[in-house]
């Protein structure tokens, strides 16, 4: 039996989960979720919490059973507390603002880059050097995260570009001058 997947999800006050076939939507006071499980995979309410089971010890339906308990959790975590992904640039001049709902970045090239968050998430600079994206689906923010880090990737030889917060950039040395040789 999977690990994750055997734990309930617990449902608390001001959450609403509906079940209808293998469509879940969850409501909460952040907002709605709405997503389309695997046919295969059972979802049952209890009580307050959700129970997901799985209909053989086949392969495929021990993976889904962990995926579907954890895309339960996180729809229902995004609904009452959200979810956040912080980034920070690292560079000379490198800088982030916010004009209207976009996000501008000024990181070495000869333009400015400009990034749409979409609805449902949005951008805060709070730092010419720091970004914070928040959101309700987790999948999103990540998205997003990862979408603006590839505009300029941290180097390893100075740690330039932009990095998550948590972020390690394995450094490398560089070339050293060889003394002696002639």
């Amino acid at each position: 039996m999977s690990r994750v997947g055997r734990l309930p999800v617990t449902i608390p006050a001001g959450v609403d989960v509906r079940i209808d076939g293998n469509l879940v939507e969850v409501k909460g006071p952040k907002g709605m979720l709405k997503r389309e499980m695997h046919p295969d995979i059972g979802i049952a309410r209890q009580d307050a919490s959700l129970v997901v089971t799985r209909p053989s010890d086949e392969k495929q339906h021990r993976a889904l059973h962990g995926l579907t308990r954890a895309l339960l959790q996180n729809m229902v975590t995004g609904v009452t507390k959200g979810f956040a992904r912080n980034l920070e640039l690292v560079g000379v001049g490198y800088r982030a603002a916010k004009q209207g709902d976009k996000l501008v970045l000024t990181v070495g090239y000869a333009h400015p880059v400009e990034i749409d968050p979409g609805e449902n998430l949005s951008i805060e600079v709070p730092a010419p050097n720091r970004i914070s994206i928040n959101g309700i689906d987790k999948e999103q923010v990540g998205a997003l995260a990862a979408k603006i880090r590839a505009v300029r990737r941290p180097e390893p030889y100075k740690g330039k570009g932009i990095k998550y917060d948590d972020e390690i950039i394995r450094r490398k040395v560089g070339k050293a001058g060889v003394k002696g040789k002639k």
